[in-house]
């Protein structure tokens, strides 16, 4: 069983199907098709607000092009320290921002709390022309320790950016993981607590190649449209992409797909802690992180188990990362088999 990444999955029966048959016929380049068509009307009914949909390949696309739009050249992105656009995607941010650059910040978790969020902002803000000025928020659902913001922490963060008159940006890559973890409407913890932008994940969950951009200030479509162009990501045959989104929200598939996926972890931190790991931070998603002493990391890998060493949680730490079709029944006999 390989737990080193949800990227691992292979792509679901119900996004294979619709790229399949969308192989059958012509259509317009470049979005003009009618499935790209459909989108917004898609996520606009899904979020139940009107928003735009600009979809991308890759979710480090998603990342850089919504928070392109966000942030001056010449200002500043607060997020955590251990946040993927920090850690895992180069120097992405300034690319695409043009030259913009990340302030970090500490929390528990992975997450931003807001009043850590408001001290800091308050002595990034008014800052002599030798100093970057903060401009945008972003955070990470769920966040790469696993964790998960609840409603009312994203409310906070969303006031607080309000207040200091900033943006405030989402990473997704795994935002079904907690809309599954928290039982809440997609609403809830984006636009109706402050989120301008949004990467909706789907590559993680499911899909073969696209996450989407969801602009929930419309204004910013015009902006993103010409970052996607000018970072080449504008695809000639956009169809696919709208195809894999558009089957990706029919029926809940997106839900169904990332309830799964939780649900392997927590069966996953059972098993593991009947051997005698221990967790270092409580599965809320599909990311479990466990502490394990060599003999029986070394006892698993032997059994064939594919798992990584987190340095970031600590020495013994280490990530397991479930996913859509991830066996229960094996994960849940794992002791048993060993």
């Amino acid at each position: 069983m390989n737990f080193s990444s949800d990227n691992v999955s292979p792509v679901c029966p119900e996004i294979l199907a619709a790229i399949a048959a969308q192989s059958e016929k012509s259509a317009l380049p470049y979005g003009q098709d009618e499935e790209s068509a459909q989108l917004d009307a898609a996520f606009s009914n899904l979020f139940e607000t009107d928003c735009c949909v600009i979809p991308v390949a890759t979710g480090t696309a998603a990342n850089l092009i919504g928070l392109s739009g966000l942030v001056s050249p010449y200002g500043g992105v607060v997020c955590h320290h251990e946040a993927h656009i920090n850690q895992t995607e180069s120097t992405g941010v300034a690319f695409y921002g043009g030259g913009a650059k990340l302030l970090t910040m500490d929390g528990p978790s992975a997450k931003i709390e807001a009043g850590s969020l408001d001290a800091f902002l308050s002595a990034h803000r008014n800052r002599p022309v030798h100093a970057v000025e903060a401009e945008c928020v972003a955070i990470t659902q769920a966040t790469e320790f696993g964790a998960v913001y609840s409603v009312a922490e994203i409310q906070d963060i969303g006031r607080v950016a309000k207040e200091h008159d900033m943006r405030l940006f989402m990473d997704g890559a795994r935002f079904a993981n907690a809309i599954a973890a928290l039982d809440c409407h997609p609403a809830e913890i984006t636009w109706k607590a402050g989120v301008d932008v949004l990467s909706f994940g789907a590559t993680k969950n499911g899909a073969l190649a696209v996450d989407a951009i969801i602009l929930f200030d419309k204004t910013l479509r015009k902006t993103a449209e010409k970052a996607r162009k000018r970072g080449g990501h504008l695809f000639s045959k956009h169809r696919y992409l709208a195809v894999q989104l558009l089957a990706y929200l029919e029926n809940d598939l997106w839900l169904k797909n990332a309830r799964h996926a939780n649900m392997a972890a927590k069966l996953l931190a059972q098993s593991l802690g009947s051997l005698g790991a221990r967790v270092a931070h409580p599965p809320q998603g599909n990311e479990l992180f466990m502490w394990i002493e060599d003999d029986l990391a070394a006892t698993l890998q032997a059994a064939g188990l594919v798992f990584r060493p987190w340095p970031a949680v600590g020495k013994g730490a280490y990530r397991f990362v479930t996913a859509w079709n991830s066996p229960l029944e094996d994960i849940a006999n794992l002791p048993q088999n060993l």
